[in-house]
């Protein structure tokens, strides 16, 4: 079938308008221009797409089925035509990141990177806080800790203090810190926390039982199921709040560190390298504004 770009073009902003005079505008023609593309459209579909009213237009169930499509189509286009206009050539930037910043932080927020600045092409790789910049082939990584790694320069990203977080079902039995001595504490593979977050809150920390983990992805998953109390990063976890998955039912928490953008020291950064940093550092500023701090 023959495509009408034109007359597409018009129904789309017809569409969007509801109005043949804005849509005109809009498309720098005339509006007897865009009634008469319209009305060939519809004849070479064989069905009407619009219903003409006093004050504007409505859609038919034709019309409704083919607007997401005929949008969608020239999004795209219009995406690829900025893609090939953009003479810059694309650079690989190598990321090793932590997996809980990857996935509670990083990627809800990798589309907008790539729409601000196309011309990186990332390539992550997920590690648990235990990475080797050079021997991986790696030009960043991003680590939880205290800033001070041999040979690196670290850029402070993030601060993300833990707190204790649960099921709905086990919030509902806590009232106050001292009644986690009834639950199952988990553990991560840092030693320590709990007792640390206990004397912090003014408290001895029970005895300690049940599976220690190496990711805080999976200790959020097993709190998430109902098998324990965890020591979590709540920044990290939002969605799994908003999602009424995990509760943080105490307000104590305890700051064992925050996540920070490393690169060897020796190693000129990348144009790729310098746009991801000040990418990231606007990213996370706007995200300390939004929580006061």
């Amino acid at each position: 079938m023959h495509l009408p770009l034109n007359a597409l073009r018009a129904f789309e902003a017809a569409a969007r308008h509801l109005n043949l005079t804005r849509a005109a505008l809009e498309l720098h023609v005339t509006q007897a221009a865009v009634s008469q593309h319209i009305r060939q459209l519809e004849e070479q579909l064989g069905k009407p797409l619009f219903r003409r009213l006093p004050r504007g237009l409505a859609l038919t169930d034709e019309g409704l089925a083919l607007v997401p499509v005929v949008s969608g189509a020239f999004g795209s286009l219009a995406r690829a035509l900025e893609q090939v206009h953009d003479r810059r050539p694309r650079e690989v930037l190598s990321v090793g990141v932590v997996g809980t910043f990857a996935v509670g932080w990083l990627l809800p927020r990798l589309r907008a990177l790539q729409e601000a600045h196309a011309f990186i092409d990332l390539r992550i790789f997920t590690h648990n806080n235990r990475v080797d910049l050079a021997g991986e082939g790696l030009d960043c990584a991003i680590r939880f800790g205290d800033g001070a790694w041999h040979g690196t320069a670290a850029t402070l990203l993030l601060h993300a203090p833990l707190t204790p977080m649960c099921a709905p079902a086990i919030a509902a039995r806590l009232s106050q810190p001292a009644d986690l001595a009834r639950e199952t504490l988990l553990r991560s593979y840092r030693a320590g926390e709990w007792n640390d977050w206990f004397r912090h809150a003014g408290m001895e920390c029970p005895a300690l039982r049940g599976t220690v983990f190496d990711s805080s992805l999976t200790l959020a998953e097993a709190a998430a199921q109902g098998l324990g109390v965890a020591l979590l990063p709540m920044r990290l976890f939002s969605r799994d709040v908003q999602a009424g998955r995990l509760i943080a039912p105490f307000p104590q928490t305890l700051d064992t560190g925050s996540y920070w953008l490393t690169q060897p020291k020796a190693r000129t950064p990348s144009l790729a390298l310098q746009t991801f940093e000040t990418w990231l550092q606007q990213q996370c500023l706007q995200g300390n504004e939004s929580h006061g701090t």
